[in-house]
């Protein structure tokens, strides 16, 4: 550390003293407590390093450092300053709550809901707000006021935006005028030091061109941070970037898997498109990333009590914004020991570095899950741990047939593994074969479900032509005629909404209550919208309870009362509204309900040989509920703005 912390700072999410971890992306001091959930989150919510045991980049750390000092928690916990926050029950967790549920409740809401944020006005395009608040990153990165730019990018502004008419993004703009600490902020918000402005020049030249040598060297560690990492994890060694030396690949290559499994795998692994390759490597960071911040974690309790199951993370969390296939993907990379792994890592530095230079590539359809798979072939015959993690909760239907023909590899939970293993046989390479053949025929079964369906739904097109027609007939007699588009159990209420689409699985049955009438162009009033807002939120806030308190038996039914209050929301808006905005908000409150539904019937007993990791559904519950509850936001606010005008 370029200093030490000074007595008075304390941890962000509880004020304990004495914060010895730092959240790089939220600007925040955590204590050891605090932090144990912040790793459960995963990187994409909060990115952790230890503030002496981790190695920190000089201006790296003053940029989190200034942060703290200038506030930025106030960012994260906005309407918690509000009076009215402390009526409404809402409160700060305390040093002396428990890390579950208090602690852990309190933090997901914080950094996961965003519950706190300072939210601006919902418009009728999300994009345009997007757009005004990249463009104000964009000016207010020539300054020094970093908490101002962590602000804008905790509300939306992106830190890759391309200004259309200056042709250049912030980190173009920030180099520019030596702003070392706002080109910290932006690249870790995502930002490429590789972009070229309308000129063609990068950050990397502006800021040489501008004499700010630490800025443009700094700029050029960010660009190789992901192979930096992963060569330094393998030999503790990173490139000479001054001199020209841009990759390390280990010398102790020669000494791993040479088994014809091992180099079919590193064919496959070339023949990835760039965009599958970078999604394998930034996973493969992600894990270094987590057995390293595992290991410090480790040696810095002291086997306090603090070590327990509920603060260890034996695999990447889920994110929601990755399909099921690569959580999967990334899950499976803690099981891969040392020998397996820095194989892994040694094939991606290599063929980072000839993709660099330019060498030919072609394109691929594989999938990373089987790159993976073909990788970790070693120790398929060993015995399982008891307490070995189970990743099927957010497995694909592709996976199934690949897991039934391959046994589970045992984790190693030593980085100092013995790298001796014996050669891949025959009968290995077979299983492997057959479950690659088995997984095709997945594919094309699938393939021919979703012709059907297709196929179901172009008939389903017609008969709400045909109905639609019927309504437009005043002579038609309507009291006997079939409404296809009607769910079960919703009466003539719906009057024949075609979004009713979005509910597979619903009986359909005929409406013969009253006669179809066109559906009303204009929104319904605020006041219904809100009443059933209330009624969603109410019914959200049970569920979460109910996962704060691990009853996993209430995810069903709140999820039930749930759909059903999305439903009678949903039945208030005409069929076809002309604001793109509130068919946007509709489609994402019914599928996020519908999705909220078949996550929670996780939960029911199943298979005793495929049990399901209730963790991970519960991520994915309160994800789901998160996107229900920012949909019904924005349908009342844009009611509101509507019925006011």
């Amino acid at each position: 550390m370029s200093k030490r912390l000074r007595s008075s700072e304390v941890c962000a999410d509880c004020s304990g003293p004495d914060p010895s971890w730092a959240s790089v992306n939220r600007g925040t001091f955590l204590c050891d407590e605090c932090c144990s959930v912040h790793r459960s989150l995963g990187r994409h919510i909060s990115q952790v390093r230890h503030l002496k045991h981790t190695p920190w980049p000089p201006t790296l750390l003053q940029m989190v450092e200034t942060l703290y000092n200038n506030g930025a928690n106030s960012i994260w916990e906005h309407s918690l300053l509000d009076p009215a926050s402390i009526m409404s029950g809402r409160r700060k967790a305390n040093p002396q709550d428990k890390v579950h549920p208090n602690k852990a409740e309190f933090i997901r809401a914080k950094y996961q809901m965003l519950a706190f944020v300072h939210r601006l006005p919902c418009r009728d395009d999300d994009s345009v707000t997007a757009k005004d608040l990249s463009k104000q990153l964009h000016s207010s990165v020539r300054t020094g006021n970093l908490e101002t730019c962590l602000r804008l990018l905790s509300l939306g502004a992106q830190a890759n935006f391309f200004h259309p008419e200056k042709g250049n993004t912030p980190l173009h703009v920030a180099s520019k005028a030596g702003q070392i600490l706002q080109a910290e902020l932006l690249a870790v918000y995502g930002a490429d030091p590789g972009t070229q402005d309308s000129s063609g020049k990068t950050p990397v030249d502006y800021a040489r061109q501008g004499g700010h040598h630490e800025l443009a060297e700094r700029l050029v560690e960010i660009q190789y941070e992901l192979t930096d990492r992963l060569a330094f994890y393998l030999c503790g060694r990173k490139p000479d970037h001054k001199n020209g030396q841009h990759f390390i690949i280990p010398q102790m290559a020669d000494s791993l898997d040479l088994s014809e499994l091992a180099k079919a795998a590193k064919r496959k692994l070339q023949s990835l498109s760039n965009h599958l390759f970078e999604e394998l490597a930034m996973d493969v960071y992600d894990e270094v990333d987590r057995r390293e911040t595992d290991a410090v974690w480790l040696a810095t309790q002291n086997h306090s009590a603090l070590v327990t199951e509920t603060t260890v993370v034996p695999f990447l969390p889920v994110n929601p914004e990755y399909s099921s296939t690569r959580n999967q993907g990334r899950q499976k990379l803690a099981r891969f020991n040392a020998h397996e792994f820095a194989t892994l890592v040694i094939d991606i530095l290599s063929d980072a570095k000839r993709r660099q230079q330019g060498s030919s590539l072609s394109g691929s359809k594989d999938n990373v899950e089987l790159i993976l798979k073909t990788i970790n072939n070693q120790h398929s015959v060993e015995s399982q741990d008891n307490d070995q993690p189970d990743y099927d909760s957010v497995a694909s239907d592709e996976d199934t047939d690949l897991e039934t023909t391959a046994s589970k590899a045992n984790r190693q939970k030593s980085l100092d593994s013995d790298l001796s293993d014996g050669p891949v046989t025959v009968q290995e390479f077979m299983e492997v074969k057959n479950a690659l053949v088995a997984s095709e025929a997945k594919i094309q079964q699938l393939m021919k479900v979703n012709n059907n369906l297709s196929d179901e739904l172009r008939i389903m097109q017609k008969k709400a032509s045909r109905l639609e027609k019927q309504n437009s007939t005043p002579e038609s007699d309507y009291d006997n005629t079939p409404n296809d588009m009607e769910p079960d159990g919703m009466g003539s209420s719906r009057k024949g909404r075609q979004r009713s689409m979005v509910w597979p699985g619903d009986g359909l049955v005929p409406d013969t209550a009253e006669p179809h009438v066109a559906p009303s162009p204009t929104l319904p009033s605020t006041e219904d919208v809100i009443r059933k807002t209330e009624q969603i939120t109410k019914n959200i806030q049970e569920l979460l309870r109910a996962a704060q308190e691990n009853k996993h038996d209430s995810y069903i039914p709140c999820s039930e009362r749930i759909h059903v209050a999305v439903t009678e929301m949903a039945a208030l808006f005409p069929k076809k509204p002309k604001s793109d905005m509130v068919r946007t908000s509709l489609r994402l409150l019914t599928s996020s309900a519908y999705r909220l539904q078949s996550e929670c019937k996780k939960t029911l007993p199943g298979d005793p040989s495929s049990p399901t990791d209730v963790q991970l559904v519960t991520q994915q519950v309160i994800q789901c509920a998160y996107d229900i509850a920012k949909a019904a936001k924005q349908l009342v606010t844009i009611t509101t703005k509507e019925n006011n005008n």
